[in-house]
């Protein structure tokens, strides 16, 4: 009888520990499934990767270390996809004048820019709750915010841009990679609510500006 027992609680105990063993196989082949990867050669790639850009459509894609070093070079910079820096700057004597902002007749107090090879042009664009949209940029108005600060002048082109934050009274502007500007574009988009946005996403916003001022390296509009 004994021995009976035991031989039925190792069989239950077996059990047990395949079900543990097949549930565990299950939660790793799930955590595997949702890990990012690389778009470019599927490998899997960890939270903080580096981004590529098709210069033609504006994708962003997400690179293992192997593929972004490979168009971290000059001769790749003509190609179709350009690697995404990763400086942020806070241009603290920024010189835009509220006179040269409302001629972008841009509707929201938010908008980056920068230059595309596709268009051969500066391009002026806001965030909004169906994604970012175009505003016509004056080539006058740029080539005066150039001339007033010359750090726009080292910007990457397609790849950099300036973001600009005049919401609720701020002055702030930024040199950032062109992701961080559609990382705030798709914030937007998910946390809208109404006409008017709600109170969620304008502490999102303000959130998002603290991070980024947090991480951003302070220097003069002289570069």
């Amino acid at each position: 009888m004994v021995e009976q027992g035991n031989r039925r609680a190792f069989s239950a105990f077996s059990s047990l520990r395949r079900f543990a063993q097949e549930e565990s196989d299950k939660v790793a082949e799930a955590a595997e499934a949702a890990q990012e990867r690389c778009e470019l050669c599927s490998e899997p790639i960890p939270p903080e990767h580096r981004h590529l850009l098709n210069v033609s459509t504006r994708e962003i894609i997400c690179a293992c270390r192997p593929c972004s070093i490979l168009f971290d070079r000059e001769a790749a910079s003509e190609g179709r996809y350009r690697l995404i820096p990763d400086r942020r700057l806070l241009l603290s004597d920024f010189e835009m004048s509220d006179a040269q902002w409302e001629s972008l007749r841009i509707p929201v107090d938010m908008a980056f820019f920068f230059y595309s090879t596709h268009a051969e042009r500066v391009v002026a664009l806001y965030p909004s709750p169906m994604g970012p949209m175009e505003s016509l940029l004056k080539l006058s108005t740029w080539r005066e915010l150039e001339e007033s600060n010359l750090v726009l002048k080292g910007m990457e082109r397609d790849v950099e841009a300036l973001l600009v934050n005049r919401v609720r009274g701020a002055r702030a502007y930024f040199l950032v990679p062109l992701a961080e500007c559609y990382s705030l574009v798709g914030l937007i988009r998910s946390h809208w609510r109404g006409l008017s946005g709600g109170r969620e996403v304008w502490e999102e916003i303000g959130r998002f500006f603290e991070e980024l001022r947090k991480h951003s390296k302070t220097v003069g509009r002289g570069g």
